[in-house]
């Protein structure tokens, strides 16, 4: 434990800060592991409208030093490739059915 006035009080806002930051990873690990199972479940509709969620999530984490600017760029990035190839699929199956 710090013995110094301004250790003890550089301890307590290292706590906030750090409160804030394992709850915005875990935002972001929630959100990608929905869209993931919504990719899974073929449901890329609903996966859609959760992408603009999951891009502000991460755009935000990033603009907080949370992770940083690739990070959250690349993440966003394949997600949104795995979203087209799963519609694009989609397309061609419905396309070889009619």
């Amino acid at each position: 434990m710090p013995n110094i006035k301004a250790s003890i009080k550089d301890l307590r806002k290292t706590g906030r800060k750090s409160t804030y930051n394992d709850r915005l990873r875990n935002r972001i690990k929630r959100a990608v592991k929905s869209f993931s199972d919504l990719l899974k479940q073929n449901n890329p509709e609903k996966a859609a409208k959760l992408l603009p969620n999951i891009n502000k999530v991460l755009d935000k984490a990033a603009k907080k030093n949370v992770i940083k600017k690739e990070n959250a760029s690349r993440k966003i990035s394949r997600l949104t490739k795995n979203l087209n190839k799963i519609t694009a699929n989609n397309v061609k199956d419905t396309k070889k059915s009619s």
